[in-house]
């Protein structure tokens, strides 16, 4: 066995990291000091040998899991992304490093033996970005972001022309618009789109190709993923493992929950199989409503949570921080549900879209969908759009 500690975020993370991977204690980053001063009464005190890593996933959408993950599959992702992205460099931390995507950043550093150099503390911002930018030393640079944090450096023509003279700039945490997409690529940017989880030690799939020696299949039209990076299991959970981690043709498999499609050795994921609501009778993938939404002008950081209906059971109600401009709204957001409907039925059209101030969000800059829900209830929203 191997004892596992609770460390707090921060610097010295890439040293607690560094001494893991080499065989010392297991850790889990903390997502603030407080919370790793006093850890949680049902962590055990020691975890399987080959565990370097255990990550609590985000609980957007459920209760939280703790992922245990080995040096080796930790390792394995490494090499694969390095070799994927055309060699070793620099990074540049901007995510949270009790995040799989920012404790990746860290791991493709020790692999590279490079040093990271990170964002500072606190709200993401192109200012605080270009400051870490500045601090590179190497002339191949990375870094990785979810679109949110895309979106906002885009805003900034200083942060696009940093980001421009990056090697490549991994996307992912979410599905990204595709009109910020096209303002990344026309702006000449290296996106790469990142799909993996924390149960693959982080993104495996880059822009729909497996990297390294990852595999992909799809059944009954759930993506599988297979290879060295899967992780062995969830801490405290053997019923969910043995659900999610299954053997099949002699390979071991994660099965990921989202729907996708596979086509010339190329994966489309289509949003989470589990993330439907019923309105009418009739089943809606809030996914598909997302994707037409943020299509639409103004749009492109929409999300859609189903929301109680006396008459239907269920409707889809859109949240967005863009802002409000009175009946130039109004009619911009009737145009936006026409959309979706024209495309995706009468039942998939939001039956209203709230502006907020800011979108909730989890510290991995996910959208804190249950925050969503909660917002949505506290508002007391009501009516439809015309």
């Amino acid at each position: 066995m191997r004892r596992l500690r609770v460390v707090p975020p921060g610097a010295g993370v890439l040293a607690e990291l560094r001494a893991a991977l080499a065989g010392g204690d297991a850790i889990l980053v903390a997502q603030n000091a407080a919370s790793a001063a006093v850890p949680p009464d049902d962590l055990p005190g020691d975890v399987a040998r080959r565990i370097a890593l255990v990550v609590e996933t985000s609980g957007s959408t459920g209760r939280p899991k703790r992922v245990a993950i080995s040096a080796d599959a930790l390792l394995a992702n490494a090499a694969a992304s390095e070799s994927a992205l055309g060699g070793p460099g620099q990074w540049v931390l901007a995510l949270p490093t009790h995040y799989i995507a920012g404790l990746n950043v860290l791991a493709r550093s020790l692999a590279a033996e490079t040093e990271p150099v990170a964002v500072a503390d606190g709200h993401f911002t192109a200012a605080s970005f270009l400051d870490a930018v500045q601090r590179m030393t190497h002339p191949d640079r990375f870094t990785s972001l979810v679109p949110a944090q895309l979106a906002t450096l885009l805003d900034d023509t200083h942060a696009t022309a940093a980001l421009a003279g990056f090697t490549a700039v991994l996307v992912g945490g979410q599905a990204t618009p595709r009109a910020v997409l096209d303002r990344a690529r026309d702006a000449g940017l290296r996106i790469r789109r990142s799909y993996g989880s924390s149960e693959t030690s982080g993104g495996c799939v880059y822009d729909g190709v497996p990297i390294g020696t990852t595999t992909v299949r799809v059944v009954d039209g759930e993506v599988w993923l297979g290879g060295p990076s899967l992780a062995d299991g969830y801490i405290g959970d053997p019923a969910l493992t043995e659900e999610r981690f299954v053997s099949d043709g002699g390979s071991r498999w994660f099965r990921t929950a989202d729907g996708g499609t596979l086509a010339a050795g190329t994966l489309t994921v289509t949003g989470r199989r589990d993330d439907v609501l019923i309105s009418g009778g009739v089943k809606v993938a809030v996914a598909a409503v997302e994707r037409v939404l943020r299509e639409q002008p103004g749009l492109t950081d929409a999300v859609v949570v189903a929301v109680p209906d006396q008459r239907w059971g269920e409707v889809p109600v859109a949240v967005t921080a863009s802002p409000v401009d009175g009946a130039v709204t109004d009619r911009a957001d009737a145009d936006a549900a026409a959309a979706v409907a024209a495309e995706l039925g009468v039942a998939a059209r939001p039956a209203r879209i709230v502006h907020l101030e800011a979108l909730p969000l989890l510290a991995s800059g996910k959208v804190d969908r249950l925050g969503v829900r909660a917002l949505l209830g506290d508002r007391g929203w009501s009516g439809k759009l015309g």
